[in-house]
């Protein structure tokens, strides 16, 4: 186990090398940091740290820079997370209070994250799966043809158009719409099949067949896969840290481009706590060089998605970990009012 002076080293060499992008050598240290030992105590931390594999030397004659077991136990053991000042919380709000709809959110939620981290924003939209009905609305667009619309409690709207096999009058169709709205309002999806499995008894013989059907469709929209979905921003922030890519930066601009692998790396994510994966934590190939900063949201205290940040390892975790976190809460708070 490191000692609290070792410690403080390693604090020291990670918080120097992520803002100088140089090896960091003793003395630079012992003059930037207030350590209150000597050049050689300071050489001699840094010798054990680099053979117990906390920092390397990445050739002959230059200073130290940190492992992935480095920036590990920096991350456990160092890094709080950084609070936002007043103007940036204030900035996140206003940005996201303008927001119209949920697409919009998680297209600003991309933005605003690839701004404030400089990093790669990846926003997982809400999933159905853990989502609520907040709303069902059936409107006549003709004689036999209805268009449903399910409105969940993150915001997200899902329309579909239905031809039934027989006109659904005005009446039933508003008779149909409160009961459904009665029965499954606030209800989670995977509950709501056996909650109208008996509505079509509740009609007349020649309407029982246009009711199934539309019941048919609404069931239809609740197990599509369509959660499955995220959105990503800032892949041209990478361009920054081109020397921190072994050889080339192209595995991980492919990596990036597989949804598959992104929303794993999303969902590795423990509900609203906030996950670090650092280097060779990260199972995909193309991002061993990367660290992945990811959180849940929700519109309460459970998560309905999670989004986060891809980069470099050799970045600022504490800031980082700050805004990801912030702009998860704000999100949250947004999917809860609306």
């Amino acid at each position: 186990m490191l000692s609290e002076r070792r410690l403080e080293v390693l604090r020291a060499i990670v918080q120097d090398y992520v803002g100088t992008e140089e090896p960091v050598g003793s003395k630079a240290l012992t003059e930037r940091h207030n350590l209150q030992v000597s050049p050689a105590t300071v050489r001699n931390d840094m010798a054990a740290l680099e053979e117990e594999g906390y920092i390397a030397q990445p050739h002959t004659s230059a200073g130290r820079v940190p492992t992935d077991k480095g920036y590990r136990l920096f991350v456990d053991r160092l890094a709080g997370v950084k609070p936002l000042s007043s103007p940036e919380r204030r900035a996140i709000q206003n940005f996201l209070d303008g927001a119209v709809d949920l697409d919009d959110v998680i297209a600003r939620t991309v933005r605003l994250l690839a701004q404030l981290t400089r990093q790669v924003a990846v926003v997982q939209y809400p999933s159905l799966s853990r989502s609520t009905v907040r709303h069902v609305e059936l409107l006549a667009l003709a004689p036999a043809r209805v268009m449903l619309v399910l409105i969940t409690d993150t915001g997200r709207v899902e329309q579909r158009m239905i031809d039934c096999p027989v006109p659904l009058g005005e009446t039933s169709l508003a008779d149909l719409r409160a009961r459904l709205n009665s029965r499954i309002v606030g209800q989670r999806f995977p509950d709501v099949p056996r909650l109208v499995a008996d509505l079509p008894e509740a009609f007349g013989l020649d309407e029982r067949g246009a009711v199934s059907t539309v019941l048919a469709s609404l069931l239809e929209t609740l197990v599509e896969e369509t959660e499955e979905r995220l959105m990503i921003g800032g892949t041209a922030n990478l361009t920054r840290f081109g020397q921190d890519f072994p050889l080339t930066i192209r595995p991980v601009l492919e990596a990036l481009e597989e949804q598959v692998v992104l929303l794993r790396l999303l969902g590795e994510a423990n509900g609203s706590e906030m996950t670090v994966r650092i280097g060779h934590e990260n199972a995909h190939e193309g991002l061993t060089s990367t660290s992945v900063v990811s959180v849940g949201y929700g519109s309460g205290d459970e998560a309905v998605a999670k989004l986060g940040v891809v980069g470099p390892t050799r970045m600022d975790y504490p800031g980082t970990m700050g805004a990801v976190r912030a702009v998860a809460r704000y999100v949250g708070q947004i999917l809860a009012e609306n």
